[in-house]
């Protein structure tokens, strides 16, 4: 029986010439997909988000002013020893990414990362402003200037 991937764990730049890093990896590219979608401007907008996030297994992100919904979910066709089911007819998306620039290392950090509706609304708390109002108080009046 072939070693399970990911059961080894090793730098990238630890890699010895000729081998897949995929071998040592445990195919977390295998276990969500990301959309992107457009990035809220408005409170309706903020409120699809919590209401993204109000669903299992759910996330939003952005990065690099892109915004995601990321969904937590594995490829059915992922096999308990972390391989592809269906490697030789895989579809495109999987045949283009490559491990010289996947999230290997588990040491990404996103822009920003929602995990709940309750972050987000936190969220729109601190960044939508209803009617652009200051939320300061007025400036007070000058004192007046005695001789």
């Amino acid at each position: 029986m072939e070693k399970p991937f990911g059961q080894n764990r090793i730098r990238r730049e630890d890699l010895p010439a000729g081998e897949n890093l995929c071998e040592y990896c445990t195919a977390k590219c295998c276990r969500y997909f990301a959309l992107p979608i457009d990035a809220p401007e408005t409170f309706e907008e903020l409120e699809y988000l919590r209401w993204f996030l109000l669903h299992d297994r759910a996330s939003v992100f952005k990065e690099d002013d892109d915004w995601y919904l990321l969904v937590h979910t594995t490829c059915e066709h992922l096999r308990d020893d972390n391989r592809c089911g269906i490697y030789a007819t895989r579809p495109k998306i999987c045949q283009d990414y490559s491990f010289t620039n996947c999230e290997y290392e588990e040491d990404s950090v996103y822009d920003l990362y929602l995990e709940t509706a309750d972050q987000v609304w936190e969220y729109t708390e601190a960044v939508w402003q209803p009617n652009a109002r200051c939320a300061r108080s007025r400036k007070p009046e000058l004192l007046p200037v005695l001789a």
